[in-house]
């Protein structure tokens, strides 16, 4: 059959704008609550940037900015000195008569550059060093803030963007910090001195020189804006590329298995020329800007050429001060255009500094209470009280939801999907708040207590099981950092785990690869069982365990979920009848209600929605054999021919189910 897909253009899809930005309305937990702005950018300036708080990332290193300071100093001073000694040196070629003054005005020359390029040395190595701190401080202060920050933040951002203001934004905040801030007051010193040093030479050739401060002050002014708005837009579209890299190599299973290599090739492609195009515009900003600076430059040295030519044929300057004074006109060019240089590097790296104070300046939207208490051990007792909760603040997912799991009890979660049980599962470690009534644990609001002492009590076994890039041997210790050896091999064994693991070379050492990838569905569940039942907590949350497992796997990670959840209050999100048959009670929801409850045989009673889901989802494949052959007898004993078609349907089911070909 023909592959319509492959015959029409294919449009790329808008992920990227889910990183758009929106604000919630005020009071409402919203799933995007955590993002770090609104649809339109606030525009940045240098006005909306925090100055003494960006410099106070300076403070842990001030004694060492100000031996940088010194060295610059120096190497300022004899840069200034060297023009002067040029000086002596052509008034002693044109009237000494001898090679003394000559030698030694030339040594002390090459003795102004040895120490110039000494002190340039120290103060290159202290702004490195510094530099490297304040790298070093602020990617462990974002990453800090990353881990404090709440499930809402993450539900409204992408990976790959916050990766780009962890790497390139934090790098622009350095550069401002040491490079920029230290190659500024360079630029000040020497215009500062040359300044000085050539009024006292000629103060009708300075004022000359000095025109040019307006024009310099004008272009840096125009060019400057233009600079910033093309730099923040390459920051927000390399974060883009970035998003689309991550995502098409960490989904590079699912890219593969259908056959989509070309055309995340082409999502990437379309992402980087929007980079592309966004630095091509900076590049004829900063080509331009660089040309003229450059342009201007020549020319005053071209201007007091002229001038300066004029004043030595009227006899009021020599040659060797016109040549100090041209040399020291560089200088001043030089220090003008590169102050203006400056200032339009710095407007290119506000927009990355803005990034990252977004991101330093979010607040959780999850936090303890002032007077928090630490959770006791806890029994497991869990109660809904009138809970309602939404997360964009209109749509309300559950809806006063009461509910009461005694400690110890096994309770099971069933509806059709968009019930509330993943809402439900995300408020007990309260991954989020209700919007209205609470939630105890042995009494306790979960608001009254600390978040860590809470998840301290409670164990997750996701259906998407989440192993780092490490060994199995750090995976299992997760669940508790300080456990022993044979701690950790008692638990892998209570998880079915031991066998296996024992049969890779490298057994507890193996790296299990991104993401788990190195280890199969039923491996990797029972590594994360391993993982909580190391941890032993008071609740456990299974979230859809063992669905999408083969019959052995799946036997092993139910055997190893049996012990796992003994003694424990556990609730299950169930989509399979080995999953609901251990539940001591169902709780049935729809439409963020809790329909019905009990058990398993008072809920076929009923005969409500329990039973409909169980006929469609959980029925025992016995029970289901069983109702093919009474369909099957049913219709032979008809005894009518033209309903052979209407049972090879049936029959076909069965031979399926049983595993004939």
């Amino acid at each position: 059959m023909e592959n319509r897909s492959n015959g029409r253009r294919h449009e790329r899809p808008a992920l990227l704008n889910q990183n758009k930005r929106s604000t919630p309305q005020s009071g409402s937990v919203d799933k995007r609550s955590g993002a770090l702005g609104a649809m339109d950018e606030p525009k940045v300036s240098f006005k909306t940037i925090n100055w003494g708080r960006l410099f106070g990332y300076l403070k842990p290193y001030w004694g060492k900015m100000g031996l940088a300071l010194l060295a610059l100093l120096a190497s300022s001073g004899f840069g200034l000195g060297f023009p002067l000694v040029i000086v002596r040196l052509l008034d002693s070629v044109t009237k000494a008569k001898s090679f003394t003054p000559l030698n030694n005005l030339a040594l002390l020359l090459v003795g102004i550059f040895l120490l110039q390029a000494i002190f340039t040395s120290v103060q290159s190595y202290l702004l490195s060093y510094i530099g490297e701190h304040i790298v070093f401080d602020l990617r462990t202060s974002l990453y800090t803030q990353l881990q404090r920050l709440s499930l809402s933040f993450y539900s409204s951002r992408r990976v790959g963007d916050i990766v780009s203001r962890l790497s390139s934004d934090v790098t622009q905040m350095r550069t401002v910090l040491t490079n920029n801030l230290t190659g500024f007051l360079s630029q000040v010193l020497t215009l500062i001195g040359s300044i000085v040093i050539v009024l006292t030479m000629n103060a009708r050739l300075t004022l000359f020189i000095l025109a040019l401060v307006p024009v310099l002050i004008v272009v840096a002014g125009v060019f400057g804006s233009r600079l910033q708005k093309a730099s923040t837009q390459i920051q927000d579209q390399l974060a883009d590329s970035t998003v689309v890299a991550e995502e098409g190599l960490q989904g590079i299973r699912v890219v593969k298995s259908f056959g989509r290599e070309d055309y995340e090739v082409q999502r990437y492609h379309s992402a980087m020329e929007k980079t592309f195009l966004a630095s091509l515009r900076m590049a004829v900003y900063s080509s331009a800007f660089g040309s003229l600076m450059m342009f201007l430059g020549f020319s005053t040295i071209a201007a007091i050429m002229w001038y300066g030519g004029r004043e030595v044929i009227s006899g009021h300057l020599s040659l060797a001060m016109i040549t100090g004074f041209l040399m020291y006109g560089i200088s001043i060019a030089a220090s003008l255009g590169g102050m203006a240089g400056l200032y339009a590097q710095l407007r290119s790296a506000i927009g990355g500094v803005q990034r990252v104070f977004e991101i330093l300046d979010t607040s959780p939207t999850i936090q303890d209470e002032p007077n928090a208490a630490i959770m006791p051990s806890a029994r497991g007792q869990i109660c809904f009280e009138d809970v309602s909760f939404t997360y964009d603040g209109e749509a309300p997912v559950l809806k006063n939801v009461s509910l009461d799991i005694q400690a110890g009890e096994i309770l099971a979660l069933v509806g059709p999907s968009g019930a509330g049980k993943s809402t439900i599962f995300n408020l007990i470690p309260r991954f989020y708040d209700p919007t209205e009534g609470s939630i105890r644990l042995d009494g306790h609001d979960l608001r009254s207590v600390t978040q860590h002492s809470l998840r301290e009590q409670i164990g997750i076994v996701p259906q998407e099981t989440i192993l780092f890039g490490g060994t199995i041997r750090e995976n299992i210790l997760y669940g508790r950092l300080d456990a022993t050896e044979e701690e950790m091999i008692e638990a892998a064994d209570a998880a079915n785990a031991h066998e296996f693991i024992m049969a890779f070379p490298k057994q507890y050492e193996t790296i299990v690869g991104e993401r788990g990838m190195n280890l199969s569905g039923g491996q990797r569940q029972r590594v994360a069982i391993a993982r909580a039942i190391l941890k032993d907590p008071a609740i456990l949350l299974l979230d859809e365990a063992t669905s999408s497992l083969d019959n052995e796997s799946e036997g092993l990670v139910q055997e190893a979920l049996d012990r796992l959840m003994q003694n424990r209050t556990t609730v299950i999100v169930a989509h399979r009848l080995s999953t609901i048959k251990v539940a001591h009670r169902i709780a049935v929801l729809d439409m963020g209600r809790i329909v019905e409850l009990g058990t398993h045989d008072q809920l076929m009673e009923l005969n409500g929605l329990y039973a409909r889901l169980y006929s469609m989802q959980f029925r025992d494949p016995e029970e289901e054999l069983a109702a093919l052959r009474a369909t099957m007898s049913s219709s032979n004993s008809n005894g009518h021919r033209d309903n052979t078609k209407s049972a090879e349907k049936p029959a076909g089911i069965l031979n399926a189910i049983l595993g004939r070909s």
